[in-house]
């Protein structure tokens, strides 16, 4: 069972939220906030596996909630989505950047939450290649150089090249057309690869594929 906990200050959303994810045999809604406050305490009692979180929030707000989270190692199995109102919103590269698993618009189809909520807790990142290409030109418009490449020192070279891949926001399935393997092995490469590297999930791998310099702005077309 997958256990979702809801961040929104708005009582329709939540409800319809909670209606329709409670209306799944595989889901069900553990809690409800109203506040980034009150998010972080009820993340810390119920242990959810998915937290839906409003960006904007009173108290405290769903980007500084979710770096509560994610910052906290014993709240490592978290995942954190972020509700916004427009895909382009600017606080999404703030979000991702924060811990944040991906993102959605607030009246996405009903069907695309439930199938979001399921991806993120196996370890998909909720990211199209057109946003993960504008995460990263928001990178180098941000930093001034890429972080010492080190940390990759621990990866193989197949490794390298899939998390290069996953950075320029292709699929697996895309992954492995591209290096003529299966799909499961490509899924293989980029579990091993989280590990060795000690990130969250797909989004942080984009994160630090740009951050070590494997990935640069001027790949991706």
């Amino acid at each position: 069972m997958i256990r979702v906990l809801l961040a929104d200050d708005q009582v329709l959303v939540r409800a319809g939220f909670s209606a329709l994810l409670d209306a799944q045999e595989d889901v069900e809604v553990c809690g409800e906030a109203a506040d980034g406050e009150e998010a972080v305490a009820l993340v810390r009692e119920r242990r959810p596996d998915v937290v839906l979180m409003d960006i904007r929030m009173p108290a405290l707000d769903g980007l500084a909630a979710t770096r509560r989270i994610t910052g906290d190692a014993g709240l490592a199995d978290v995942k954190v989505v972020m509700l916004t109102t427009f895909e382009l919103d600017e606080y999404v590269f703030e979000a991702i950047r924060s811990g944040a698993s991906g993102f959605l618009v607030k009246d996405t189809e009903p069907e695309e939450l439930v199938r979001a909520v399921r991806a993120v807790v196996e370890g998909d990142a909720l990211l199209s290649p057109g946003v993960t290409r504008r995460l990263i030109s928001e990178f180098a418009a941000r930093s001034k150089e890429p972080a010492a490449a080190a940390a990759l020192d621990e990866l193989t070279e197949r490794e390298r090249e899939v998390m290069a891949l996953v950075g320029m926001g292709l699929s697996n399935e895309e992954i492995a057309r591209r290096l003529v393997v299966s799909p499961l092995t490509t899924k293989t490469h980029v579990s091993r690869t989280m590990v060795k590297l000690g990130v969250r999930d797909r989004a942080q791998l984009v994160v630090q594929a740009y951050e070590s310099g494997l990935v640069r702005p001027g790949w991706l077309g």
